[in-house]
């Protein structure tokens, strides 16, 4: 009977310390398939009023792929820029634009990171954009279709419309 009673107290011992962790995680917001549409749906509107084709790409937190869309007439080769833009900016947590001066500089005569504009599949110029509820990325927006400043201004205008719900 002795025996019963210390494999019972081993593993309620072993139960709180396995459950102890499980106390210690942090819930992290989720980028939703109805705000990724949101963000889309005002990328798409600011490109319209410009006149500009552009396709959209958002993506998770994981920089998995949540909603593509491409506008008429947008430009196949810019599929994939988008597609890139937004999976980096998800993966690095920050503007793509940033990495362009890391490997550029601001003044495009060299920055302090040449290598990274080097490096396979990595974007150098804007268009891409991190979605953050604080300081927690859960996602990106990846624009491409006219010249890289005008992809980046698409993409932040979808951000400002769900600047609200980012809260």
């Amino acid at each position: 009977m002795k025996m019963r009673t210390d494999a019972a107290g081993a593993l309620f011992a072993l139960g709180l310390l396995l459950a102890a962790p499980a106390q210690a995680l942090e819930r992290v917001p989720v980028l939703s398939l109805d705000v990724a549409q949101k963000i889309a749906d005002a990328v798409k509107a600011k490109a319209v009023e410009k006149g500009w084709k552009m396709n959209v790409s958002i993506v998770d937190g994981g920089a998995n792929t949540l909603l593509f869309e491409r506008m008429d007439g947008a430009a196949l080769g810019s599929i994939q820029h988008a597609q890139l833009k937004a999976e980096q900016s998800a993966r690095m947590g920050a503007a793509t634009r940033q990495f362009g001066e890391l490997a550029f500089g601001k003044d495009a005569k060299g920055g302090p990171l040449p290598g990274v504009a080097h490096l396979p599949g990595f974007v150098t110029f804007p268009g891409g954009l991190p979605i953050k509820v604080g300081d927690v990325t859960i996602g990106a927006v990846g624009v491409s279709g006219s010249m890289p400043d005008n992809d980046e201004v698409c993409a932040q205008a979808g951000l400002d419309a769900v600047r609200e719900l980012l809260k």
